[in-house]
């Protein structure tokens, strides 16, 4: 298989694109930390390419990754042709997880790449690749760091690709999902030192898809106590606005919500803005860490 484009690219992203193929390549064969979202599904789509059967994705499986999510990554990994795996994680079973402390993202990727790591090996050694992007550097991700204990190798960062870059490369490569919204865990929706549950999970999980089928194309649930926040985009505040104003859709709204367990449910009026519950670390800065998971 390979990947023709479907559009020119400026000649610096042309360059990072042969790039990533040489760098995929000479890691032949790889093991792909695969969630579905865009960064992570760019790197199996040349991953493949390049390595063919040699290229396994895989997706850890646990409460914090939404339904309907794992059923796009099962659709998108079917839609290339790449190799499949599903593994269960159990991050909820350690504390240094479930109690959602500031380094939380660390304990989910350590436990998945503590399982990755034998896979791959009984792969013929392969390497395990991830997602991880140049601008996910400079964010509060602990993550990285766990995969950096294991030797995961991050491509996309390595020739500088942007989260931008990569979803223009995407596009130019014909993958219908290039333009997919950023979808981080559903761990991300509880600030920090709440804890996290199976339960409280699947209720946000549910309120999400809720709201998915009522046309809400992007949004998020974030939990407070038992209080549910909704953040949209910006631009659909004044949409929402208008709707919720209005007593059937609201009442439904509310008592969907309810339903579900939630004492309370809220609009954000600023909107969705990734990242949002990592403001309280500005007030007590951790030592420079790279990372997984935007909040």
């Amino acid at each position: 298989m390979h990947f023709s484009l479907l559009e020119p690219l400026p000649p610096a992203l042309a360059g990072a694109l042969t790039e990533l193929r040489g760098q995929l390549a000479a890691l032949n064969p790889v093991v792909v930390a695969y969630s579905g979202g865009v960064d992570s599904a760019l790197v199996a789509a040349i991953a493949l390419e390049q390595c063919g059967q040699g290229a396994l994705a895989i997706t850890g499986v646990s409460p914090a990754l939404a339904p309907h999510l794992r059923q796009e990554a099962r659709i998108q990994a079917g839609w290339l042709g790449i190799r499949h795996r599903e593994i269960p994680t159990s991050e909820l079973a350690d504390p240094a997880y479930a109690s959602n402390p500031e380094q939380r993202c660390y304990a989910c990727k350590r436990e998945l790449h503590r399982l990755l790591a034998p896979i791959a090996a009984a792969a013929r050694g392969a390497s395990v690749v991830d997602g991880v992007n140049a601008d996910d550097l400079g964010d509060h991700r602990p993550g990285i760091r766990a995969a950096r204990e294991f030797g995961v190798r991050s491509p996309l960062a390595a020739v500088g690709l942007t989260k931008a870059e990569v979803r223009q490369l995407s596009r130019a490569l014909g993958l219908p999902w290039w333009d997919k919204p950023a979808q981080p865990c559903l761990a991300s929706r509880f600030a920090y030192g709440e804890p996290i549950t199976a339960e409280r999970l699947q209720r946000v999980a549910a309120a999400e898809a809720w709201l998915l089928a009522a046309g809400w194309a992007q949004v998020r649930v974030r939990c407070q106590g038992q209080t549910a926040r909704i953040e949209l985009p910006a631009e659909q505040l004044e949409r929402a606005l208008g709707r919720w104003a209005q007593s059937e859709p609201r009442q439904a709204l509310v008592a969907a919500f309810l339903a579900l367990g939630f004492t309370a449910v809220g609009l954000d009026l600023e909107g969705l803005v990734s990242g949002k519950l990592n403001r309280e670390l500005a007030a007590s800065p951790l030592p420079a860490l790279s990372g997984s998971g935007q909040q």
